[in-house]
């Protein structure tokens, strides 16, 4: 399993902790948020990863060489220029041993029971794999009755995207992104004609018709955004319940 964990946010939910170190690097429990998701992936079957940077990207690229970690890890630099997600994962696939593999996806600021290895398996058959489920949120990305990405939607301003110009919403699968996603190189072509800067959510949108882009719901998931002060109590109540 191919691995890449996006870590070069600025964290500014997260002040003023986030004022003298990323937030990759806060921790939870005694430990910072990039050696958790790290040590989740590497449990789910991780055998290479890589790590973006940009805001106090040095003090990641330390921590990730001061530890001797059972698989290989790299650093995808973006301290010069801040690519999104889209950008980012352009810029990171190119650093694996295989290009060819897919590659799972990961925020290093999410904890979560998400089966990943089931993920991957099945980001090995499509395009792309998005892990979704049916909690309530004012965005929704829209699937069909097959689990194939149609659009997204925001309830609260009534807004619709989607390269479908006739599609009924009241026929779609609304389903909220979980920000775990599969990523094949076969969609690499696709992104060819995109600029530095990129969300993946506007390209996955932006080719869904002409790409094999689904949802892989997850009935009993358990997500928690550790982006928020508020929340680093919560995380640590989380990781305690799933020990």
């Amino acid at each position: 399993m191919h691995s890449l964990i996006f870590a070069a946010g600025l964290g500014t939910r997260l002040k003023p902790l986030t004022e003298t170190m990323p937030k990759a690097l806060v921790p939870v429990l005694g430990k910072p948020l990039l050696q958790h998701t790290l040590d989740t992936l590497i449990q789910a079957g991780c055998t290479e990863a890589v790590v973006n940077v940009h805001h106090f990207g040095q003090q990641i690229i330390d921590f990730v060489q001061q530890h001797a970690w059972p698989i290989p890890v790299r650093i995808s630099d973006e301290r010069e220029q801040l690519l999104d997600t889209g950008g980012g994962l352009r810029q990171a696939a190119r650093l694996f041993s295989s290009p060819a593999a897919p590659i799972l996806i990961h925020n290093v600021d999410i904890f979560s029971n998400a089966r990943l290895q089931q993920v991957y398996e099945a980001g090995k058959q499509h395009d792309a794999v998005l892990l979704v489920s049916a909690r309530d949120t004012q965005r929704y990305l829209l699937f069909d009755d097959d689990m194939r990405l149609c659009g997204w939607t925001n309830l609260a301003t009534g807004e619709m995207r989607s390269p479908y110009q006739h599609l009924d919403l009241n026929r779609m699968k609304r389903l909220a992104f979980a920000g775990i996603h599969c990523f094949s190189s076969r969609l690499l072509p696709y992104m060819e004609d995109w600029p530095d800067k990129f969300s993946i959510i506007d390209f996955y949108l932006k080719v869904c018709a002409k790409a094999d882009i689904r949802g892989f719901l997850q009935p009993d998931l358990q997500l928690l955004d550790v982006g928020k002060i508020g929340t680093l109590q919560a995380a640590a109540e989380f990781l305690q319940a799933q020990n």
